[in-house]
C-alpha cells in the first residue's frame, strides 16, 4: 500500500520572496518550536551551472521520525536522516525541491516533492505551491489494513507538519515585506 498526498498553497507574496523564505525556514531560530520535528539541517552541496543559471541544492534533513509512537518502538529509532535536493530556475521562476529519507528505508519511504511557480493569475504577485507526498510502510505490506491505518496516521502527521510550514513562510515573507519596504516588525 502507498498513501499518497497532494496539496496546492497560494501564498500572495511574489515569487522571489517565497523562495527566499523557504531558504530562511529552516535557519531562523524563531521557527525552531513551530519546526520543532526539524532537528537539524546541513548544506551537503551548492552549484550554479554557469550555461543555464540553474541552483542545485543538496542538504541533509535530521528529523523526527514520523508515524505513530509504537511504530518507532519497534524501528528501535526516532530520528530519520533525509536528503533534499533543490533546483532553483531563476529565469524561468521554478523551485522544485524533492525530500527522501535515506534512513529507516527497510520500514518505510517517503518522498516530498514541493514545487513554487509563479501564480498563472497575478505572476508578479502570487506564488503557487505544489506538495505531493508518498509515504510506503514496507514491512506490513502483509498485514495491508494495519500498513494502511500506519500510513494514514504518516500521512496526519506530515500535513499537519505542512500546516506549520506554511505558517513559518508566511511569517517569512511578511518579514521580507516588511524588510524590503523598510518598516520593522
Amino acid at each position: 500500500m502507498v498513501k499518497a498526498y497532494a496539496q496546492e498553497h497560494i501564498y500572495k507574496h511574489p515569487w522571489e520572496r517565497v523562495t527566499s523564505a523557504s531558504w530562511r525556514k529552516f535557519a531562523d531560530p524563531e521557527n525552531k518550536r513551530t519546526l520543532s520535528h526539524i532537528l537539524e539541517v546541513d548544506t551537503l552541496n551548492r552549484k550554479l551551472d554557469p550555461l543555464s543559471g540553474k541552483l542545485y541544492t543538496t542538504r541533509a534533513l535530521t528529523i523526527h521520525a514520523p508515524g505513530p509512537w509504537f511504530v518507532r518502538k519497534i524501528i528501535g529509532q526516532d530520528i530519520c536522516h533525509c536528503v533534499e535536493s533543490t533546483v532553483v530556475d531563476a529565469q524561468s521562476k521554478s523551485m522544485q525541491l524533492t525530500t527522501r529519507n535515506v534512513s529507516l528505508q527497510k520500514f518505510i519511504e517517503v518522498e516530498e516533492k514541493i514545487r513554487y511557480d509563479p501564480h498563472p493569475d497575478n505572476p508578479t504577485g502570487w506564488t503557487i505551491c505544489r506538495q505531493e507526498t508518498s509515504i510506503r510502510i514496507k514491512p506490513l505490506s502483509t498485514l495491508a489494513s494495519m500498513a494502511e491505518k500506519v500510513e494514514q496516521r504518516c500521512a496526519e502527521r506530515f500535513m499537519q507538519n505542512s500546516v506549520k510550514g506554511r505558517e513559518v513562510m508566511e511569517r517569512i515573507c511578511k518579514y521580507l515585506e516588511a524588510e524590503s519596504s523598510g518598516m520593522a516588525l
